[in-house]
């Protein structure tokens, strides 16, 4: 095997890729924390997500569906397996709070929740090999036209 071809695999990591990676791990963490404060705000109507989402007129059917969809995200991003699906998941999330925040609360908070778009975007890139792993899983585990499940 050559020399460029070893160095261009995916299981060769560079110290900095390794230290990018680390960073990144550590970036999921805060990320999910982030989002499980967030989430647990709305799911227990605290007064300044309720204020928010009467603002935009929402009510507070979505705030709890927002809460749970972002209490479910930062749960999935502490799964290694499952931190590329759920990072790409809040990206799209988080960029519509972003619109949100542009069209109908305050355009200059539009600015964070765009950032963490970014952040989510990084980690989906991080952890995609294990999300390579998980759709093998999942095809691994596909039913059989009968309705029985098989590990194929």
């Amino acid at each position: 095997m050559s020399e460029t071809t070893a160095t261009a695999s995916p299981a060769v990591r560079t110290p900095r890729r390794r230290a990018a990676s680390v960073a990144l791990t550590g970036a999921r963490v805060v990320l999910a924390l982030f989002l499980g404060f967030s989430a647990v705000a709305k799911l227990v109507a605290h007064a300044s997500a309720v204020e928010s989402f009467d603002r935009m007129g929402w009510g507070s059917g979505a705030m709890y569906v927002i809460g749970g969809l972002e209490l479910a995200g930062a749960l999935a991003l502490l799964v290694p397996l499952l931190a590329g699906v759920a990072a790409v998941a809040l990206a799209g999330l988080l960029a519509g709070a972003s619109v949100v925040q542009l069209t109908l609360l305050d355009p200059p908070n539009a600015v964070m929740p765009a950032l963490l778009v970014v952040l989510a975007l990084l980690i989906a890139r991080d952890r995609r090999a294990r999300t390579a792993e998980l759709f093998a899983l999942l095809r691994g585990l596909a039913p059989r036209r009968s309705g029985q499940w098989t590990n194929r």
